[in-house]
């Protein structure tokens, strides 16, 4: 397929030989880290029609590359087809020869229901995925339209999809009908509060160690000045959060691909176009740092007897990061914090560690 058809290269942009946009190529290499902007909104009643991603690019454009080593590529803008079901089709072709050649692809923009794609052509190359998602709304509602409140439940239902675990992070109450969330619970997925993500990443951070797609629904963000996402909402992650979070993404150990939804394209706020820049910039930070950690790895093992009961606990000598379980292979052992472990040693075993 020529993707010339459907996909407008970004302009060029003047910077500096220390900033991001001078080392940012336009064709799919191997191992690199792969953008691409989406203009179909249409599962967030929005439209379809090209949208203007300039202001985005420019504010990241002119950030540091520090000292990254992976390669860079801003393949442009998908031109949305006649139908959403025609979008989700070409963007799954795109992911998929990025998955090809071990690419990171980072889908931006368009509605959240995109998500459905990114898992849908990972499925293709990989199985038993597992996939965090940060959104505020959990949704698993039927319908044969694709849209933000179907494509969870189409993922779940699909036959030929291999789901290995699925975390939902930063729902909150007020905004979710409780019949979504009870089932949710009752397949034993994990779902996590905003409450519990606020001011730290420590108690949410095993929840990306292992994650295969991670995708990102803007109205988990809270609005600021200008609305920042589709359906803007007065809590959320803040900002400072928020790209925490997407650093923390980015030092997934098995990270394949991400997407950021429902973002505010429509919005002329140069605050808020930085604030994506940036969350794109920590991702990208996140995941050079993942790349020059050492493939072997050394580990502490701790036991804890909790009603005669011997459990095991493992430390990364190198990371200082926590599993659960005994087994020799730690990819078969649960990621888990330091807490997880302390509360464990006062008699309390966090029930997440034992379902599987």
């Amino acid at each position: 397929m020529n993707f010339e058809d459907f996909i407008i290269s970004p302009r060029n942009f003047k910077t500096e030989s220390w900033q991001i946009g001078h080392r940012i190529t336009k064709d799919i290499k191997e191992d690199s880290i792969v953008l691409l902007f989406v203009s179909d909104y249409r599962g967030a009643n929005g439209d379809a029609e090209v949208q203007d991603f300039t202001g985005i690019r420019k504010e990241f454009y002119q950030l540091s590359q520090l000292d990254f080593e992976i390669p860079m590529v801003d393949l442009g803008d998908l031109v949305s087809g006649k139908s959403v079901q025609d979008s989700h089709y070409i963007l799954q072709e795109v992911l998929s020869a990025c998955h090809y050649k071990r690419a990171i692809p980072v889908i931006i923009g368009g509605s959240n229901d995109f998500s459905f794609s990114l898992f849908s052509a990972l499925n293709f190359h990989s199985k038993n995925i597992n996939y965090t998602q940060i959104s505020n709304i959990i949704s698993l509602q039927q319908g044969e339209m694709i849209n933000e409140y179907t494509f969870l439940s189409k993922i779940f239902g699909a036959k030929n999809f291999s789901i290995k675990n699925y975390h939902h992070l930063g729902y909150q109450k007020h905004l979710n009908e409780i019949d979504s969330v009870r089932l949710i619970k009752e397949v034993e997925f994990d779902i996590i509060r905003l409450a519990e993500m606020m001011n730290s990443t420590e108690k949410t951070e095993p929840f990306f160690r292992k994650a295969d797609l991670v995708t990102v629904n803007c109205d988990a963000i809270e609005s600021f000045s200008e609305p920042f996402s589709m359906n803007p909402q007065v809590n959320g992650l803040n900002r400072r959060e928020i790209c925490a979070y997407m650093k923390e993404i980015g030092l997934s150990e098995n990270l394949k691909s991400v997407g950021i939804f429902n973002y505010n394209i429509y919005s002329e706020n140069q605050l808020n176009h930085q604030l994506l820049a940036q969350m794109i910039w920590y991702l990208i930070e996140g995941i050079n740092i993942q790349r020059s950690h050492p493939k072997e790895r050394h580990y502490e093992v701790f036991y804890v007897l909790i009603d005669d009961r011997k459990y095991t606990f493992k430390r990364d000598t190198f990371s200082n990061l926590w599993y659960f379980g005994d087994d020799e292979n730690v990819e078969n052992c649960v990621p888990c914090s330091r807490k997880d472990f302390d509360e464990a040693k006062k008699g309390w075993l966090n029930t997440r560690l034992t379902k599987i």
